[in-house]
């Protein structure tokens, strides 16, 4: 089938749309600005359309011959994003009507129940889009889900930051709110599956997990699963929505213009009410994905590889759930970057001998007391310390051991990246690269990354970010000297 995707640089599209090419569609992306896609690894295999969906001359063309169409847009975090949404699901079903388009599909929000009282602007938005949707003439499935358990989520990111950050913490009453998590391998599962749905199905569908649960107990599950101590979390009346989006403002990095309307929708329990959506796409034969299981996932702890997807491209059967490169800065968790770049009078082998050399007899070419001192610290905490060394003086392979570090990756004559072994409050990596300049010249890139664990992990890079200047920084300067000036 032909397929379209709106909000392709999003969030939920740009995880879809690699996985209908996967399932052998045709896949057409709707962007208004067609280079914010030019980078993704799945583009060339993709059609790319430019329009706006509040611009309707411009979306005729992207809806031609489109079998299946999404909506997976937004305007959430912006100002009067109600209206907005309103005109744009209000074009894109009149265009997808006019094409001739047989399915929609629409992923929303929970709906809340009566007794819940009036719904949040958020929530509001969400059903009058599905509401739109639903009456354009074209069959259309919405599917109604409540948090979204995956890296770059933003109700998980919110999850994922209040719990690291605050060991205690005091917390309005809606965290005791029962809600149904879903993993985003199952909303893409499926969304996926929707291209099958028989034409007379014009209906709305609730999608969860397996459990139902309290945003306090998931804050305590996530704790465990990220090994975490224990999180004291008292609830009390005086946090009204509108201060609690603050307090997850000043707490969390997620713009407060997304959190509030967010944090306004959890003042609803979020509980699906059926399941009608297995008739036509059936559970998987190990049943949905577990709360445990999707938060290890996202936290990457099922995949050696986590930190790759930080600076390459998330692959693989759990990728869904890691940070990609299009989802927002704010997303997929913390994570401190030292970065430094020198140009180097020196070709890239020059700068490459000196860069498999480092460590053991040779050092670390800065401040040789700061490594010694940091090295006995960690032997004191029954870490393994500088005593390894390294097993041949000029060459690493991958898995051995360097000092305080492990050989991740080797790419003979480029690319040197080790992962820390010492005893940190996190995890660390430092990768190094020669890169060809022209003219017998080289650039040498040199990389830090600490994720931190828990409030610790924050506390301990504050603590060590004001020597990165001497120890990080001479470290660049004089392995580009020693490439330019090799010992005779």
């Amino acid at each position: 089938m032909r397929c379209l995707v709106t909000g392709a640089t999003g969030y939920i599209g740009g995880r879809l749309a690699p996985r209908l090419l996967a399932e052998g569609h045709v896949v057409r992306c709707l962007a208004r600005k067609a280079g914010r896609l030019r980078d993704v690894p799945w583009a060339a295999q993709a059609e790319i359309a430019e329009g706006d969906l509040r611009k309707p001359e411009t979306l005729p063309a992207a809806f031609e011959g489109v079998d299946v169409a999404y909506y997976l847009v937004h305007s959430l975090g912006q100002s009067g994003f109600e209206a907005a949404d309103r005109e744009a699901a209000t074009n894109f079903a009149a265009a997808a009507h006019a094409a001739g388009v047989r399915r929609i599909v629409y992923l929303g929000g929970p709906e809340p129940k009566e007794r819940d009282g009036l719904p949040s602007a958020h929530l509001r938005s969400r059903a009058e889009v599905g509401r739109i949707l639903l009456d354009s003439g074209v069959p259309t499935a919405v599917l109604r889900a409540a948090v979204i358990i995956g890296s770059g989520s933003a109700s998980f990111e919110m999850l994922r930051y209040l719990t690291e950050r605050l060991p205690a913490m005091v917390t309005p009453r809606w965290v005791r709110n029962r809600i149904q998590p879903i993993a985003v391998r199952d909303v893409l599962r499926y969304l996926v599956g929707c291209t099958t749905l028989p034409p007379e199905v014009n209906r709305a569908f609730d999608i969860g997990g397996p459990e139902v649960l309290t945003f306090e107990q998931m804050m305590r599950r996530y704790a465990r699963v990220a090994e975490l101590p224990r999180r004291l979390i008292l609830p009390v009346r005086v946090l009204t929505p509108s201060l609690s989006s603050h307090w997850v403002g000043w707490v969390t990095p997620v713009p407060s213009s997304i959190a509030r309307p967010l944090v306004e929708s959890l003042v609803h329990e979020a509980v699906a009410r059926e399941h009608d959506i297995a008739r036509y796409v059936p559970d998987p034969p190990d049943g949905l994905t577990g709360f445990d299981q999707a938060v290890a996932l996202a936290l990457a702890k099922v995949r050696d590889a986590a930190v790759e997807t930080r600076w390459s491209t998330a692959s693989g059967p759990d990728a869904p759930a890691e940070p990609l490169p299009s989802d927002p800065k704010w997303s997929g968790g913390t994570a401190y970057t030292d970065l430094r770049e020198r140009e180097v009078a020196a070709p890239a082998g020059a700068l490459w001998r000196v860069i498999e050399g480092v460590g053991g007899e040779h050092g670390w070419y800065s401040f040789p007391l700061a490594w010694s001192v940091r090295g006995w610290l960690d032997r004191l905490i029954g870490g393994v310390g500088l005593r390894r060394g390294r097993r041949d003086p000029h060459h690493l392979q991958v898995g051995e051991a360097l000092d305080f570090w492990r050989v991740e990756e080797i790419v003979p004559g480029e690319l040197l990246r080790l992962r820390a072994e010492m005893r940190l409050p996190g995890r660390a990596w430092l990768e190094m690269r020669a890169e060809p300049d022209g003219d017998g010249r080289s650039r040498y890139v040199q990389r830090a990354v600490f994720l931190p664990h828990g409030l610790a992990g924050h506390l301990y890079w504050g603590s060590v970010f004001p020597f990165h200047a001497v120890v990080f920084g001479g470290m660049a300067r004089n392995i580009a000297r020693g490439a330019e000036h090799p010992p005779p």
